[in-house]
């Protein structure tokens, strides 16, 4: 029997907020990572370095990697006797980061700039929704694995929004999309408590795509890692900028 699942996983995670009203002014973006694992790669080396890390700093491995969490140094992230130890934790999160292979879509919606352009804009979860499954696909089919079942991880935000979502996703993998064809997407959706190593990793890299966008010129050493990492033109190889419009999507 043909194995009619594609040979990736897709884990999808957001920064801010998809409301338009009462924008936050420090970060007025949405943000949705698409992280693409090759999964023989995701389950020999990605999950086990993750798995390594927690054991190290936790003693056991059911920590789930929280980025706000992280950041505001709340439980179980408040353990650090030292400035020190809390930076060298970051440090060794970065390198796995880093040394983990695997192709990244991000979109990003300007919310105010949204609000400005269009009398009735739309929803900026489903609008960067529908960039970045488009990109997905088109990152499949250069793989020729489009023709094979992909699925889909995001996290459960509520039954009202995750209702929403579904059906947003099924409208756009039904055709309407910039291919308008069938996309062969299944959408998976993961309790915020499950303990996936790949939904961890596309929460810790939603936010320095944002910031990226927001302050291009102040440092930012998470997103310096994530460059090579951008789905882009002309292949893995690609450097410079050519991943705007491809693999980092912004909107409008």
């Amino acid at each position: 029997m043909i194995d009619k699942f594609s040979d990736f996983i897709v884990y999808v995670d957001e920064s801010g907020d998809h409301g338009l009203q009462n924008l936050d002014p420090n970060y007025p973006v949405f943000v949705l990572a698409f992280c693409i694992f090759h999964k023989p790669h995701y389950t020999n080396v990605v999950a086990p370095k993750l798995q390594a890390f927690k054991f190290q700093h936790f003693g056991h491995d059911l920590v789930v990697l929280h980025e706000n969490e992280i950041r505001k140094e709340k439980s179980p992230f408040n353990i650090f006797e030292s400035r020190q130890e809390r930076v060298d934790f970051i440090d060794q999160l970065t390198v796995i980061i880093d040394q983990s292979n695997f192709v990244l879509v991000s979109c990003v919606i300007e919310k105010e700039r949204l609000n400005h352009q269009y009398q009735s804009p739309g929803n900026p979860y489903h609008l960067a929704l529908g960039f970045g499954l488009e990109r997905v696909y088109r990152f499949l089919l250069e793989k020729n694995q489009n023709s094979k079942k992909t699925h889909i991880v995001v996290e459960r935000r509520g039954k009202k929004e995750d209702d929403e979502l579904e059906l947003e996703f099924r409208r756009i993998c039904d055709g309407a999309n910039w291919f308008n064809k069938s996309l062969p997407f299944i959408i998976q959706f993961a309790d915020k408590k499950t303990n996936s190593t790949g939904l961890q990793l596309a929460d810790l890299i939603a936010r320095p795509v944002g910031l990226h966008v927001l302050r291009p010129k102040q440092d930012n050493r998470a997103f310096a890692v994530l460059e090579s990492k951008f789905y882009c033109q002309g292949g893995r190889k690609c450097v410079g900028s050519n991943y705007e419009g491809w693999g980092l999507k912004r909107f409008p």
